[in-house]
């Protein structure tokens, strides 16, 4: 008498099709949400600091009289890291038109799925963890991981009250880096 293995039996299509969907999705969104990739690449950016835009009518020309003719720095200070290596130098500067520019120079610190650039009125200590207070304004997207660039502090914004520039992740509410800005 020959001894004979039970038969197998195949998963029913029925199982196998659904659960084959159910694993390209929850890794589409795993793949979505933490960009793994990005920790293999590198963004640079090399950005001049922005010059006055130069007008030929008379209420420009009277203006541009009151205005200092060269970029004025208003606070500085460098990066410190958060939850990322950070490192560079943030600076407040005010342009020859009176606009105000957040330039961050040397910069070095992680690509990561949805970074932003914020001001907090926190010190670098606080906000470079796990929150950026009350009333952090955002200035826009990290342009690159690495090197220079400039983003415009919107109009009204209270200059006082801005201690420190912000490199946030947004999606995962963590900081990158933080910079105290002490006044020049």
């Amino acid at each position: 008498m020959k001894f004979r293995a039970p038969l197998r039996r195949r998963p029913a299509r029925r199982v196998t099709v659904p659960l084959a969907l159910l694993v390209l999705l929850v890794g589409g969104f795993g793949l979505y949400l933490f960009a793994p990739w990005k920790a293999f690449t590198s963004t640079s950016v090399d950005e001049a600091l922005p010059s006055a835009s130069v007008s030929a009518s008379p209420a420009a020309s009277a203006a541009a009289t009151t205005a200092p003719a060269a970029p004025v720095d208003l606070a500085r200070g460098g990066f410190v890291a958060g939850e990322h290596p950070t490192t560079g130098t943030a600076r407040l500067v005010r342009l020859a038109d009176g606009t105000v520019v957040l330039r961050l120079e040397d910069l070095r610190t992680s690509d990561g799925p949805d970074v932003r650039v914020y001001l907090s009125a926190l010190p670098a200590a606080q906000s470079r963890l796990d929150s950026l207070g009350e009333g952090a304004v955002e200035l826009d997207r990290l342009k690159g991981n690495l090197g220079n660039q400039n983003y415009t502090v919107p109009p009204g914004t209270d200059l006082e009250r801005v201690r420190s520039a912000v490199i946030w992740c947004h999606r995962f509410s963590v900081g990158f880096g933080a910079a105290d800005l002490a006044r020049v």
